[in-house]
């Protein structure tokens, strides 16, 4: 139980924050279906900045993982501009453009990983090998019965998203940035009317949902695979979406969805351990969080209330 509940949090909470960053976008008004792009992008950038300064400051320095994440997420940001200009400067259709960015992101990085290998090994290879993140246990909580396996062999980004996501729906339920910002998904000709530059918070909108996709693409490349590959694209940004839906655009919910994905996930590998089964199995296991989020969405999506300009291109001439 403990093994479920450890690896279940390594990757809801990397989701978690993939999720809330497409949240923060789709709340301004900008539909964000790039979130699989933004985290490839992203994971890509802290992947490439941990391999360039693995043999100036040592490979085992856990400091590289900070450095990491912070690049992942200017890396994220950077690339959510071209989502932005689409949709907010030329006003293209929201869903198309999230959809070629993550087209475009496969593309590009498949391209520079062999790229830079090239140019730093003279091996093109497609993928960086990162170092092992430490894990640490909380003591007492560890030894709680049933639950202890959530504070047990931690990665240290997991309280780093904790905290990010607290902060997150603070800023956004809390703050007067953050009710202008919900206010421009549901009426921003109000938002206009008041003062507000609509548009200018849609632009911050998307590149903070960048930034946060990219935390999460360089978290699973730690947690996950250990490596950045093409194979970082497994479809973490769309379940991510899935469960935003789920959580009807609300932090909370959306956590506690993210929550069920990861523990199906882990709970699904390990009952495969637990059973014996052949190793091809696994990948039939691996699909539970997928068709969870089917029967979910099947049973939840009529209750769902997306924001009401959602996917609008903001028109001033419309006030």
């Amino acid at each position: 139980m403990n093994k479920v509940f450890t690896d279940g949090l390594s990757f809801a909470l990397p989701l978690l924050i993939i999720a809330v960053g497409a949240l923060y976008s789709e709340k301004s008004g900008v539909t964000n279906l790039a979130a699989e792009g933004f985290q490839g992008v992203g994971a890509f950038f802290g992947a490439l900045a941990a391999t360039l300064l693995g043999p100036v400051i040592g490979n085992g320095n856990q400091a590289i993982i900070y450095i990491a994440i912070l690049c992942a997420a200017l890396g994220g940001a950077l690339f959510s501009l071209i989502h932005g200009l689409l949709c907010i400067r030329f006003r293209a259709n929201q869903v198309i453009s999230g959809v070629v960015i993550n087209i475009l992101a496969v593309a590009l990085t498949a391209f520079f990983t062999s790229a830079a290998n090239s140019a730093i090994s003279g091996n093109a290879s497609n993928k960086f090998v990162l170092d092992v993140s430490t894990r640490f246990t909380i003591p007492l909580l560890s030894s709680i019965p049933w639950i202890g396996g959530i504070f047990t062999d931690m990665y240290p980004f997991e309280i780093m998203i904790a905290v990010l996501v607290v902060f997150l729906w603070y800023l956004l339920n809390r703050t007067r940035f953050g009710m202008r910002l919900r206010a421009c998904g549901e009426n921003p000709q109000a938002v206009d009317a008041a003062g507000a530059n609509v548009n200018r918070i849609r632009w911050i909108a998307v590149m903070i949902s960048g930034a946060l996709c990219g935390i999460g693409g360089i978290c699973f490349a730690y947690s996950m695979i250990g490596n950045f590959s093409p194979s970082i694209y497994q479809g973490f940004g769309y379940l991510a979406i899935a469960a935003m839906i789920f959580g009807n655009w609300k932090i909370g919910p959306t956590t506690l969805a993210c929550l069920i994905f990861g523990l199906a996930k882990s709970g699904g590998l390990q009952l495969c351990i637990a059973a014996k089964l052949p190793s091809n199995y696994m990948d039939l296991f691996l699909m539970l969080p997928y068709i969870l989020t089917l029967l979910l969405l099947v049973f939840f999506s009529k209750k769902n209330h997306p924001p009401k300009a959602a996917g609008e291109p903001f028109d001033k001439s419309k006030r």
